[in-house]
């Protein structure tokens, strides 16, 4: 292989996974905090996705501007969700296997109800919109400009997310929350808002992250199911609540399946996503990139 073809693999992984990261992350950061392992994140992504077309298609509405606006959108509706049915199992469920159970079992409802309720509004056709579809020369060959944009600004949003966690007041109390949840509560961080606004602050970026896809991809109602399974893959590469490492483990993975159906067959992407997955599961539970410490914390 020349040096072109592999810059051309290597940066096709990282533009699959720059959207894998923004993806990854809010769900990382339901479960990380409030151990939701929130199955239907991606169906959420989904209705960002349909917005952002609807906007465009129908009122014109240029597709970056959807970008706040879906987050608004779907951050309220995770508050919702949270309040009406998280919330209450949260004050009901003796301890955290239940409620984790539980959250699950809900999580699994709410996928089939917004898929189906998507399905109903717009129909079960693909969708799809030009957007900055003419290609761009990087280092002698060729990328879409809609796929160029999205990757940076997955990367810019994810990498302001992790460092306002890292730097902020608001940030500090979540990776506490993260670390020890009863030694949070102790030095008087009140979960009572902070896990509605940070499962909504999630949610909202399952929204951004939808209208991000809308802009490059065809958009379907089933397409949020492969994106939840792929964010569990990141962050159980990264390590469960370890914002950081799902950032790495969304790139790391983007690589692997770039360079996996180069040498392969496409048709084997799921195969190589999911033996990576089992084999990190078995050998490092806690994330390639999750410190020793971090995991004991938790």
């Amino acid at each position: 292989m020349s040096a072109l073809a592999w810059f051309e693999l290597i940066a096709s992984g990282l533009l699959t996974g720059g959207v894998y990261a923004l993806v990854a992350l809010g769900l990382n950061l339901q479960y990380g905090l409030m151990r939701i392992l929130n199955i239907a994140h991606g169906e959420f992504l989904v209705v960002g996705a349909y917005l952002t077309w609807a906007a465009q298609t129908l009122l014109g509405v240029h597709p970056l501007l959807m970008m706040p606006v879906c987050f608004i959108v779907m951050m309220a509706l995770g508050l919702a969700v949270h309040f009406v049915t998280f919330r209450r199992l949260t004050a009901t469920s003796p301890d955290l296997d239940i409620f984790e159970a539980r959250g699950l079992m809900v999580s699994f409802g709410l996928m089939f109800l917004v898929q189906n309720a998507v399905t109903w509004a717009w129909g079960g056709d693909l969708r799809g919109y030009d957007f900055m579809t003419q290609p761009v020369p990087v280092l002698g060959t060729q990328f879409a400009g809609n796929k160029l944009l999205v990757f940076a600004l997955a990367l810019l949003l994810s990498a302001a997310l992790i460092v306002a966690l890292r730097l902020t007041l608001l940030g500090k109390g979540v990776r506490a929350l993260m670390q020890s949840p009863t030694g949070a509560r102790l030095v008087g961080i009140d979960t009572r808002w902070l896990h509605p606004l940070m499962f909504g602050v999630g949610m909202g970026l399952s929204g951004v992250a939808g209208c991000l896809l809308s802009m490059a991809y065809t958009i379907s109602p089933s397409m949020g199911e492969p994106y939840t399974v792929t964010a569990l893959i990141v962050i159980t590469l990264g390590g469960f609540g370890h914002m950081g490492g799902a950032l790495a483990g969304a790139l790391l993975l983007g690589l692997i399946e770039a360079f996996g159906m180069h040498f392969t067959s496409p048709s084997l992407k799921s195969l190589l996503s999911y033996t990576v997955f089992i084999a990190v599961l078995l050998l490092r539970p806690r994330g390639l990139f999750a410190r020793r410490s971090e995991g004991k914390a938790r």
